[in-house]
């Protein structure tokens, strides 16, 4: 999968290519070094599932009037974001199958808007999709430390603004990243984006799970059951673990990928690195995916829901 335009630049690293243009190519930088050849049906593939499987997590929301609430939205937005990473991946992969086959024949001009649009959209969701999973860790962060609170901290009029200041937000700092793609100041504002949401989940979440642990070690010495305790104790590990996990496993490649860009454009080992972008679009659709795995179909009532979307629609 080629990808297009500014994004097609952080695959190959404008710093290199205009001082060394042949160790700055994506597929053959760093003496030889080749990233796997993955073919778009795999990326046709994983944007339909991934899809489906957020388009269905928002019917599922809308339907029910219990799930109406803050958290949810902002589950919902998650899941949108997510469906702007499929459509962005299904579109792109669409158009450069149907230009290679010659069954599309377009002017330059048009391909370069297109590749716009489609880069705002990658921009747009990828911004939006890691701000909503830095406000669902504060939510459930206020929700568990704040209970007797949390109806007045998080309002719905408050959900709303949190909601639309992420969408504003997204769509500012993709139509500044689309104009000044080739600044290194770009860059490291995304890269120092992606730290402090690193930061601010893995400090949130570790709390929450210190918290957890001491309540169920006061249960548990008060019960008599410390079976009970060290079973709980990890099944949170766990969870963390795969929150966090998924988390950075997903967009950590990617945003290393920029760091390098920024830190060593020409150095062997870099232009190697560069060569595997197209396997870090594979993880952040795949982060698209396992979203609603982990955020969404844990919920009962949200399961509920979606079996009688989905039995409605047969």
């Amino acid at each position: 999968m080629s990808t297009l335009a500014p994004l097609r630049l952080l695959r190959e690293p404008w710093n290199a290519s205009e001082g060394n243009a042949s160790n700055a190519t994506g597929g053959g930088g760093g003496g030889g070094c080749q990233g796997p050849d993955i073919p778009n049906e795999l990326f046709l593939t994983l944007g339909l599932v991934s899809l489906v499987e957020n388009v269905l997590v928002v019917a599922a929301i809308l339907k029910n009037r219990n799930l109406h609430s803050p958290m949810y939205y902002f589950i919902c937005c998650l899941a949108v974001s997510d469906m702007l990473v499929s459509v962005s991946n299904l579109v792109e992969t669409l158009f450069m199958l149907l230009m290679e086959h010659g069954v599309l024949v377009i002017s330059a001009s048009i391909v370069r808007h297109m590749d716009n649009i489609i880069d705002m959209l990658i921009c747009s969701s990828v911004v939006s999709s890691l701000s909503f999973l830095g406000v669902i860790a504060v939510d459930r962060y206020i929700t568990i430390f704040y209970a007797l609170r949390y109806h007045s901290i998080m309002t719905l009029q408050r959900a709303v603004v949190t909601m639309a200041s992420v969408w504003l937000a997204s769509t500012v700092s993709s139509t500044v990243f689309i104009t000044y793609y080739r600044s290194n100041a770009i860059l490291l504002c995304l890269i120092g984006f992606f730290l402090f949401m690193l930061v601010l989940m893995l400090v949130l979440y570790i709390h929450m799970f210190a918290l957890a642990r001491h309540h169920l070690r006061s249960i548990s010495s008060q019960q008599k059951k410390p079976t009970v305790y060290r079973t709980s104790s990890l099944k949170g590990a766990v969870t963390l673990t795969i929150l966090l996990g998924v988390f950075f496993i997903c967009w950590g490649p990617f945003f290393f990928h920029l760091i390098l860009i920024v830190t060593c454009p020409t150095n062997p080992f870099c232009t190697c690195f560069f060569s595997y972008f197209n396997l870090f679009l594979i993880l952040i659709i795949c982060n698209s995916l396992l979203d609603p795995l982990i955020y969404a179909f844990r919920s009962q009532e949200l399961r509920r829901t979606l079996r009688e979307v989905v039995l409605c629609s047969w």
